[in-house]
């Protein structure tokens, strides 16, 4: 793997530093390589669509009578869709597309005009090499129907061949949408491995084709990577039984040590991840929590996550999720990432871990929504998101002060 990034100058971590790079030629521009990207919601409008901007250059590059697929929660984009409609069509590229789209996409913004791009390029027919397609109303593709209302919620891109890299992988928490890039803190992991690829593959055909019955979680090891798909209908807490692989403190022949535990989350509902992490506190480890939105007595009418997390001898629990454009009625800038760093001691051996990808700390995103997780191991990408998850604490506001309706889930966002 290319450690963020494969130039000597990280394009990501420049952008997130705040530093301005010279635009080279279109003609000069070298593909994008692997590693971390971050957007920054309140920088400049390069910094604000880095991940976007990523994304566009993949699917320009990719090779002719090469694949691409896409799994997105909303596709509200159209210069992205002409992208994607263009490496199919375009004399001489004639690129497999297929993209996969929650039914919502279509319905909660129907002007948008990027699901009919792609409808006129791809088709619809989900037999055919390329298509758009949507999951059920209401529906996950690969929920079971009596579960209630699910989601498809992924974001996941997969190029077989693109830029000179094969089997690439990019895992991302971001949507296409304005509020993606303007609005939202959102990050997206880089890989290209065979391994991996093929099995984020699989999954998407198997949502593709809607295949709920057959439908059991999957869990895919392609070391340094693991792949985490879902919905887990039948029992078991993915987070928790990873958190359960932490030990705290420890000592060697260097002396005592301590576990970091950091996470970055849009939604932190569930509540046994909240008692767990509000544990792995007390029994030693460093845990640091950025969020934008827990559930609370406030708005359920019983103790939720927010108290979980702010008992004593808790996490530091930080929100950053808050409004300072004159609408109450939306908020300006939220974290949307759904990351989980561990430096210390994981399952008895030294590690430096991160969790990524769609995977909200919610029920639902554990039980019914198509989502996917990734974990890699790899110090380097670790260091990357450590970076980030300070400057991700060091924008939250209300911060310390999170006794607020929008961080306890009085009015509660979408999975988004």
């Amino acid at each position: 793997m290319t450690h963020p990034r494969a130039a000597a100058a990280p394009l990501a971590l420049l952008l997130c530093a705040g530093l301005h790079l010279a635009a080279p030629a279109p003609a000069a521009a070298a593909p994008p390589g692997t590693g971390p990207v971050f957007n920054q919601p309140n920088g400049t409008a390069a910094q604000q669509r880095a991940i976007r901007s990523d994304l566009l250059a993949r699917i320009k590059a990719a090779a002719p009578g090469s694949t691409i697929k896409v799994a997105l929660y909303h596709f509200w984009d159209a210069e992205m869709a002409r992208a994607l409609a263009a490496a199919h069509t375009a004399a001489g590229r004639r690129v497999r597309v297929r993209v996969l789209l929650d039914e919502s996409s279509v319905s909660a913004m129907p002007s948008s005009t990027s699901y009919g791009i792609l409808r006129k390029a791809l088709g619809t027919d989900r037999s055919k090499h390329s298509f758009v397609a949507l999951c059920p109303e209401g529906k996950s593709c690969l929920g079971r129907p009596g579960a209630g209302p699910s989601i498809a919620h992924n974001k996941f891109w997969l190029f077989s061949h693109t830029g000179g890299l094969r089997n690439v992988v990019v895992q991302t928490s971001s949507n296409l949408s304005t509020g993606s890039y303007t609005k939202f803190w959102n990050d997206a992991l880089v890989v290209s491995q065979a391994r991996l690829h093929a099995a984020y593959s699989r999954y998407f055909d198997t949502a593709a084709a809607a295949d709920w019955r057959d439908w059991r979680y999957t869990r895919t090891a392609a070391a340094p990577y693991t792949g985490y798909f879902f919905p887990r209908p039948d029992g078991g807490d993915t987070v928790r039984a990873l958190l359960d692989n932490v030990t705290c403190r420890w000592s060697d022949a260097r002396g005592s040590h301590r576990t970091s535990v950091r996470l970055a989350m849009f939604k932190l509902t569930r509540q046994g991840v909240a008692d767990k992490l509000a544990e792995l506190q007390r029994q030693g480890c460093a845990v640091d929590i950025v969020y934008a939105e827990s559930d609370s007595a406030d708005s359920t009418g019983s103790p939720g996550t927010w108290e979980a997390l702010h008992a004593p001898g808790g996490p530091a629990v930080r929100c950053l999720h808050y409004d300072d454009d004159g609408d109450p009625a939306t908020s300006r800038e939220v974290v949307h990432s759904k990351t989980l760093l561990i430096s210390g001691r994981y399952a008895g051996a030294a590690a430096a871990l991160v969790w990524t990808g769609s995977h909200n700390y919610s029920g639902p995103a554990l039980t019914k929504n198509d989502e996917t997780l990734l974990k890699v191991d790899d110090p380097a990408v670790h260091d990357a998101y450590l970076r980030r998850f300070l400057r991700l604490r060091a924008a939250a506001r209300p911060g310390l002060a999170d006794d607020t309706p929008r961080c306890k889930g009085v009015s509660p966002q979408p999975e988004d």
